[in-house]
This record gives structure tokens, C-alpha cells and sequence, in this order.
């Protein structure tokens, strides 16, 4: 049993800390983990790293001992980068679980705090509403017509009624409707949801539809590398040169011209550019979603929180047949008003603080309601103690009002408080004047005329009623006497107008939804830049009675959707999809999660957002603002045009590899670069650079491009014709650098290293290239991207030292360059770039 003093202050520290020791963390045991070595030893499970592992272990028996080692080390460097990738991966991924991890709210020193679920001890006192997922298994302390989801555990679909004190709730169920105060029993394994921990509900880690494509294209390029290597070997053999040394030579340039790390760089990127996101306040609980943000077309907005600050703030009453505006509103005529919105209210206090402000908590417009009566938390708590509440009707956003019955000395009343047409077609009397009168046509008319005045000022408008008689289960929101409107105004955040301006830039357009009146979403929209004429407005009653055919033809007219309940997002969404936009549909209430899941991104909100749509979601709002979703849809073009950038880089790179061996072959020339070089070629230009590309900075027109079509392909915009077009420059120039060190009779040995020069530097020249797909090398800055000019750097320093160091030199098979040499690969390594960056420039003239 919980006794009173604990409903009101919860556990102390000193007695929580005790517990967590005892109990341990409120986890249930998740799946191990991939072990650091396992992730090693997965980098050497490839069949042509078997071959080459085995072809140079027979070549160490047969005296080749330098090489073996070499090629050895090559590998294992290789291994070691692939660990990096795979590696850093997984701690990402760990750290997205770990943010996406459930909170709680707990009352804990008569103090309500936001904890990670985890933390929760037994005897800790929850709280818990609409929406939430029960954290722990828990008694009911007090709760008020609480129906729970517990299909989880049972699996049954209906919501099971849990009104009786003392009632057992689960964790892992959902609440469907209402609230409670509940006694944390057991946490962790302890709970049903810890006897049945396979049920656990983990964010996976995704295969997404870019690495599936790529993995297909990885397929083909393994088949199309190893038929062109034994043609290679092939032709080698036949004109007479080493069987060996052939052999080897087709499985290093297997090995180099693979792009096997391929998909585990895209799976890089996308962590890296999720942990860019998270710097940003944008929590990405699905990799796929990063790949679809940069096709976003449209944005569906709540506007409380998102696109304002959810700072609600009392600017006028409408009471008594006349408007008030006062920031505190006292005195004896205000008396029946304030009972109505200071009982009928859903806060919750902490009266240890002085200070009215910070002795309040709960949403924005309820806390308001309140400071707009009082200004002092001690005459608060007085006055909270001379009514009792006996039962309420919570709010809901189908009915849009609340009602709480309550007693006092005098007897038993009911208040009623929401939006002013609900409470308006609810009330049959008027109090005006200190006497209650016939609710007359007259004076509704009137009272409508003000809720449009206070709409056209953007003030949001909440509506009161009570009665004193006649109140029975089935009567008591029927006819009631109306008492007065609240209007307050909450104030845009002053970032999001510069993002809705970034937004319509970038081809996206953005959507206000809110449940206010159409002239107070109106007012807001129109200063945020959202819409500019009332025809761009549809209210909930429009969306009620269109269908969604005629939906369809008329969404993309309108900005703004007013008046809407949840369930209206739903029949949004599906109208923009049938128009074939990218969807990006926000949501905090449990009622918003289908619109939210429908979406192509949901956005669940962080702050306010229930566990039930966070868990729907695609990405979660850490600080519920609007501009957070602009900078996530940049972010998310960034990383795909990164994800371009490199896969440029590796194809072109590694078809010029392959065809300068395969040309040197068709055309009977000497092998331009042996087994070891090969390998060189693909541990100094493969790894660090294509790596380094994955944190390109965006260029600085990217959200001044139209969203890109969903089903747009990796190799599409010429991207196929670019890496063709430069592998097989890479590839001519190499063997030409070659020939012409023959020709101006360079030996075997000094033509080979031009060659391998010639490859490296031209390759490390085109990854400054493939930074940008619209400007030329010229145009793009150098040091924007350190990493690379790092990643390049160490590249360089690897061929000099081959080049230059004697025991290098043995291993490697090269010769110390002069300036002639140096020339040679100076002159086609940059010739190619020249080229490239001749045709863009005339390509944009």
C-alpha cells in the first residue's frame, strides 16, 4: 500500500540509490553484443582474401619471403581499416539505441523529473497518461478512467479498464486513454515484460534499400573483375611469362579493383551523418531514413511547440459581455471564471517553490490558466485545498474539452473547459452580470464574434462553462452555463521563419497543422510566411466532408490545415502521397502514430511527444522545433551526395585499375605493375581518402536544389558516364606513362614506379574532383575538408616512401624518381584533371 505522503513526495535520493544497488537497473537483457574481435576476424571471411592469403603463403615456401610478409601486412592494414569502419558502426548504432531508450516521469523528493526508464527503482511513484509506455510493472495508486493496451502480453486488442485503486499495469503495455499515479512493484528481468524478454522491442539494425542496391552492384563487379583477371592471367601465361606470377597478378588486381568495402563506407556515412543529426537535435531511429530526408517534398507541421515556442501566455478574457486585459486577473467577479479553469486543470505542483513558475508543470496552456489567477504558489496551494476533486472526463482531441466534478462546502459542482464551439453547443444559460440568462442566439452570435476578434490576433481561445445542479453520470456535460473565453497567445520561435524561407528554397513545402481556430492559424502562418490568403486554409469540418478523391486535387492548393483532430493527419498524408510527394509528417500524441507511421519520415517530438509515436517514428525531434527538420533534410542531402561522391571515387578508381592491366595485356606490353604494387595502389587510394569523403562539408547550393525523385537512381544525373568516362582516363593514362618511360629507355623497374605514380597521383587528384559534381577542381576549396587533405597527405607520404626508402624500394620493386620521371607522371596524372575541369566549365557556359 502507498500512503499519502509518498503519492505527494515519491522516494528520496539517499533511498533510490539504495534500491538501484539492491534491484539493479530496470533493463531487460538484450542480445549480445558483436564482439571487437569477431568484428576483426570478419574482415579476413572473403574468398579472394583466402586465395591471396594462399597464394602468398606458397609463394614464402617458395623463397619469396619479402612479398609474402608485404602482402601479409598489406592485408592486414586493409583488415584493420575495415575493423574501423565496421567498428564505429556499431557504437553508433549502440549510441542511437541508447538515445532512443524510453524516459519516465517520476515524482522523486516532491519533485516531478524526466528519467531514462532504466533508472526507475521499486517504490518509485510514476506518472503515467494517454500515450505513455508503462515503464515497469506498477500498482495504481489513484487514476482516473485509465484503459490499457496489454495486447503485448496477451494479445488481446481490446483496451482492458484498469479504474480500481491498486490495479497491476505492465511494463511494455500502452495507455490507451486517461492518467494515473502509480507504485513502481518490479523492474527489469522481475517484470512479465523480463519473463518474456524476446518480446523486447530493439530498433533494428537495417540493411537499407542504398546498401542492398549497392551490395547487388558488388555482386556484378566481383563476376565482371574476375572474368576480366583471368583474361589477364590469361593472356599473360600465353605470352609466355610466369604461371605464378600471373596468377598472382590477377588476384591483387581482383583484390585492389573489388569495391567490397563498399557497403560497410555507405553504412559509415550514414552513422557518421546520424551523429551529425544527433549534434543537431535530430534522434534518427532508422538508417533508411536518412536516404529518404533528402527526397523530402513536403513538411506537415503541429504548430504548438514546433512552429511556436509553447510558451502560452493569458492576453484577454471574455467575460461578463466585455474584454479584460490585465496580467493577473483578481478580485470577486472573476470568482466563478477562475474555479472553472484553476479546477478544471490538469497541472501538477511542486509548492516547495516560491516562485509560480517553477512551482507548475504540464502543458502549456494548462500552466497558463493558472498564472493568469495567480501569482504566488502558497495562495495556490490554499486554494487548491478547499475543493476536492471526485472524478473527471480527461481531455481528449475528439471532444476537444474536459470536465471535473468537485466538492466544496457548499456542495457538489461541475466544470467544464475546451474549444469554444464545443463548450458554446454544450451550454443552455450565460452568466452575465452576477445572474445566469437564457444562452440565447443573440448572445451566441456575440460570443462567436469575439472567439473571431481574438482569433484574428493569433491568440488561441479556450472557452469555460459550469454547473450546480442536475450533475449524474449521463447529464453532466449538458446544459451548461456559459462563463467566459480565455485568449493567450503563444509567440513563434523567431528561427523557424528564416527555415520556412530555407524550406520553400530547397523545393519543400511547408504545412502548418493545428486544432486552432482558422483565423488564429491564419494570423501565425502568415508571419511565419507559411501562406499569404484565407483561400490556402482547410478547416477539420472541410476535411470531414471531402473526399479523398477531391482531397487529392486540392491538397497541393493548401498550406494550412485548421481545426483538425489527429485522425484528419491520417487522410493528409495519404493525399500527398497519391500526388506523389515525400512526405514529413510530425506528431506528439498517441492519436497522431498511423499519420506518423504512414508518413515517409514521421517525426515524433522529443520533449512532448508520447512513447507510442516516438516509437512509430522514422526521427525524433530532441528540442520539438521546426527548424530542426530543415536542418535534418539538409543534413540528409549531404550524406547522399557523400554516399555519391565516394562510390564516383571507388568505381572510376578501380576500373582504371583494371584496365591499365588489362590493357598492357591486349596490347603485349610488359606487366605495368606487379602483385605488391597492385596492393599498394589499393591500401594508399581506396581507404583513407573514400573514407574521408564520407564528411564532405554540403556544397553551398544544396537546399537550393529541388528535392531529388525517390526512386532515382545511385548512377543517375551522368554519375554512370562520369565514373566510366574517368576509369577509363585513369586506366589510357596510366599504360601511357608507361609506354613513354620505355620509350625514352627508362628501365623495366623506373617505368613500372612512373606507372605506379602516375595511378596513385592521379587517383588522389580525382578525389578533390569528386567533391563536387557541378564545379571543377578549381572552384572548390581546398581546405574545407581537412580530413581529406589529411587522408591524401599520408597517401602521398606512403608512395614517396616506397619510392625513396632503400628497404621500401627492395619490397616494393620501385626506383628513386628524378625530375624527368616526375614530370612524366605530374603531366598525365594532371592531364586528366585539366580535361574534367576544361568540360565542366564549358558544360556550364
Amino acid at each position: 500500500m502507498i500512503n499519502e505522503n509518498e503519492l505527494i513526495s515519491g522516494l528520496r535520493e539517499e533511498e533510490v540509490e539504495k534500491r538501484r544497488q539492491k534491484y539493479g537497473l530496470n533493463t531487460i537483457e538484450k542480445r549480445k553484443k558483436i564482439s571487437p574481435i569477431k568484428i576483426f576476424l570478419s574482415q579476413f571471411n572473403d574468398f579472394i582474401i583466402w586465395v591471396l592469403i594462399a597464394a602468398t603463403i606458397i609463394s614464402g615456401l617458395m623463397g619469396e619471403k619479402g612479398d609474402t610478409v608485404t602482402i601479409l601486412i598489406i592485408v592486414f592494414m586493409n583488415a584493420i581499416l575495415g575493423f574501423v569502419q565496421e567498428f564505429k558502426t556499431e557504437k553508433s548504432l549502440e549510441a542511437l539505441k541508447q538515445m532512443a531508450a524510453p524516459t519516465s516521469k517520476v515524482v522523486r523528493d516532491k519533485v516531478i523529473k524526466i528519467i531514462p526508464a532504466e533508472e526507475l527503482v521499486p517504490g518509485d511513484l510514476v506518472l503515467i497518461e494517454s500515450g505513455d509506455r508503462i515503464p515497469a510493472d506498477c500498482i495504481i495508486a489513484d487514476g482516473s478512467d485509465l484503459v490499457v493496451d496489454e495486447s503485448l502480453l496477451t494479445g488481446e486488442s481490446v483496451g482492458v479498464y484498469k479504474n480500481d485503486k491498486y490495479s497491476s499495469i505492465y511494463m511494455g503495455t500502452i495507455v490507451l486513454t486517461g492518467k494515473a499515479r502509480a507504485r513502481v512493484e518490479s523492474t527489469g528481468m522481475n517484470t512479465e515484460m523480463g519473463k518474456i524478454a524476446n518480446m523486447l522491442e530493439n530498433i533494428d539494425d537495417e540493411k537499407t534499400p542504398l546498401k542492398q542496391k549497392l551490395a547487388s552492384l558488388g555482386k556484378i563487379l566481383v563476376v565482371v573483375c574476375i572474368l576480366i583477371c583471368v583474361v589477364v592471367t590469361v593472356l599473360g601465361i600465353m605470352r609466355g611469362q610466369d604461371k605464378y606470377q600471373m596468377f598472382l597478378v590477377g588476384v591483387s588486381l581482383a583484390v585492389a579493383a573489388i569495391p567490397e568495402g563498399l557497403p560497410a563506407i555507405v553504412t559509415v556515412a550514414l552513422a557518421l551523418g546520424v551523429s551529425r543529426m544527433l549534434k543537431r537535435n535530430a534522434l534518427v531511429r532508422r538508417l533508411p531514413a536518412v536516404e529518404t530526408l533528402g527526397c523530402t517534398s513536403v513538411i506537415c507541421s503541429d504548430k504548438t511547440g514546433t512552429l511556436t515556442q509553447n510558451k502560452m501566455t493569458v492576453k484577454e478574457i471574455y467575460f461578463n459581455d466585455r474584454i479584460y486585459e490585465k496580467s493577473i486577473y483578481t478580485g470577486n467577479e472573476f470568482e466563478l471564471l477562475r474555479k472553472s479553469f484553476v479546477y478544471c486543470n490538469d497541472c501538477d505542483y511542486d509548492f516547495n517553490k516560491k516562485s509560480i513558475n517553477e512551482c507548475l508543470f504540464g502543458d502549456p496552456t494548462e500552466t497558463a490558466l493558472i498564472r493568469a489567477f495567480f501569482d504566488n504558489g502558497k495562495e495556490l496551494k490554499n486554494y487548491l485545498s478547499k475543493e476536492k476533486r471526485l472524478s473527471e472526463i480527461p481531455f481528449d482531441s475528439k471532444r476537444k474539452m474536459m470536465s471535473v466534478i468537485s466538492r466544496n462546502s457548499h456542495g457538489v459542482c461541475c466544470y467544464v473547459k475546451g474549444a469554444p464551439e464545443r463548450i458554446i453547443e454544450r451550454c443552455k444559460y450565460i452568466y452575465i452580470g452576477g445572474k445566469v440568462q437564457l444562452f440565447t442566439s443573440a448572445y451566441k452570435a456575440k460570443v462567436n464574434s469575439q472567439v473571431e476578434n481574438m482569433s484574428r490576433k493569433a491568440l488561441r481561445c479556450i472557452a469555460c462553462a459550469y454547473k450546480d445542479h442536475d450533475i449524474n453520470e449521463s447529464q453532466r456535460e449538458k446544459n451548461l452555463i456559459f462563463l467566459g473565453i480565455a485568449g493567450m497567445i503563444d509567440p513563434p520561435r523567431p528561427e523557424v521563419k528564416n527555415a520556412v524561407i530555407e524550406c520553400k528554397k530547397a523545393g519543400i513545402t511547408p504545412i502548418m497543422i493545428t486544432g486552432d481556430h482558422k483565423n488564429t492559424a491564419f494570423a501565425i502562418g502568415k508571419e511565419l510566411g507559411i501562406c499569404s490568403d484565407m483561400s490556402e486554409i482547410m478547416g477539420g469540418d472541410e476535411l470531414e466532408k471531402i473526399s479523398d478523391d477531391n482531397l487529392v486535387k486540392a491538397v497541393n492548393k493548401i498550406k494550412i490545415f485548421a481545426r483538425v483532430s489527429p485522425e484528419h493527419k491520417l487522410k493528409i498524408v495519404r493525399a500527398f502521397k497519391r500526388n506523389n510527394k515525400i512526405v514529413a509528417m510530425t506528431g506528439d500524441g498517441v492519436n497522431d502514430a498511423p499519420a506518423v507511421k504512414e508518413a515517409d519520415i514521421g517525426v515524433s517530438m522529443g520533449v512532448s511527444g508520447t512513447d507510442v509515436t516516438k516509437e512509430a517514428s522514422a526521427m525524433i525531434l530532441l528540442d520539438d522545433n521546426f527548424a530542426t527538420i530543415i536542418s535534418a533534410v539538409e543534413e540528409g542531402r549531404v550524406i547522399y551526395n557523400n554516399i555519391r561522391k565516394f562510390i564516383r571515387y571507388l568505381l572510376s578508381c578501380n576500373l582504371g585499375e583494371v584496365l591499365t592491366m588489362f590493357l598492357s595485356s591486349l596490347f603485349y606490353l610488359d606487366t605495368p605493375l606487379l602483385p605488391i604494387q597492385i596492393l599498394l595502389v589499393n591500401l594508399a587510394t581506396d581507404g583513407l581518402p573514400a573514407m574521408a569523403l564520407g564528411v564532405d562539408p554540403a556544397d553551398n547550393d544544396i537546399m537550393l536544389q529541388a528535392p531529388r525523385d525517390k526512386k532515382e537512381g545511385i548512377f543517375s544525373k551522368g554519375l554512370g558516364e562520369k565514373i566510366v568516362v574517368r576509369g577509363c582516363l585513369i586506366g589510357i593514362c596510366t599504360v601511357f606513362s608507361f609506354i613513354i618511360s620505355m620509350y625514352f629507355g627508362l628501365d623495366l623497374k623506373s617505368s613500372r614506379t612512373v606507372a605506379l605514380g602516375t595511378l596513385i597521383m592521379s587517383q588522389l587528384i580525382h578525389v578533390f574532383e569528386c567533391r563536387s559534381e557541378r564545379h571543377s577542381i578549381f572552384e572548390i576549396k581546398l581546405f574545407t575538408n581537412l580530413y581529406l587533405v589529411g587522408a591524401v597527405s599520408i597517401s602521398i607520404a606512403m608512395l614517396i616512401a616506397v619510392i625513396y626508402i632503400p628497404f621500401l624500394q627492395v619490397i616494393f620493386h620501385t626506383r628513386a624518381l628524378g625530375l624527368f620521371e616526375w614530370l612524366i607522371i605530374i603531366f598525365f596524372s594532371g592531364f586528366i584533371s585539366l580535361i574534367n575541369s576544361v568540360y565542366l566549365y564549358f558544360n556550364k557556359k
